[in-house]
């Protein structure tokens, strides 16, 4: 996904799902090497990159139903990985600040579209 694409990134649900799949992917691979982090790393991973693969997957739905479903699925994985970003913070020293910030935002945004979409039905 180029940046020439999109509008305006701050309010593109696609850029910001996309770019923040690859903060975490950075942030996971700088972790240390310890069992400790393995299965939270592997849960965060694949919650966090869910988020933006709900939404690509929502596009291609058969109908407005499974257009919404995608979405909530999206908020989901989202909360999910607000959870594990949360464990990290709290029993490490790690500074997560900037992505659960992101992830707040990102999940404000799906909140307000699945209500949004709701409403339209």
């Amino acid at each position: 996904m180029s940046k020439s694409q999109l509008t305006n990134p701050k309010s593109d649900i696609n850029f910001r799902c996309y770019n923040f799949s690859i903060k975490i992917i950075k942030f996971l691979d700088n972790l240390p090497n310890k069992r400790v982090y393995w299965i939270i790393s592997d849960q965060l991973l694949r919650s966090a990159t869910s988020i933006g693969a709900n939404i690509i997957e929502a596009k291609s739905s058969l109908s407005k139903r499974d257009f919404i479903k995608f979405y909530e699925i999206s908020l989901k994985s989202a909360n999910e990985s607000k959870y594990w970003l949360g464990l990290l913070r709290d029993a490490t020293e790690l500074d997560i600040s900037d992505l659960l910030l992101e992830l707040e935002e990102i999940s404000r945004m799906l909140g307000a579209s699945v209500i949004t979409l709701k409403n339209k039905r």
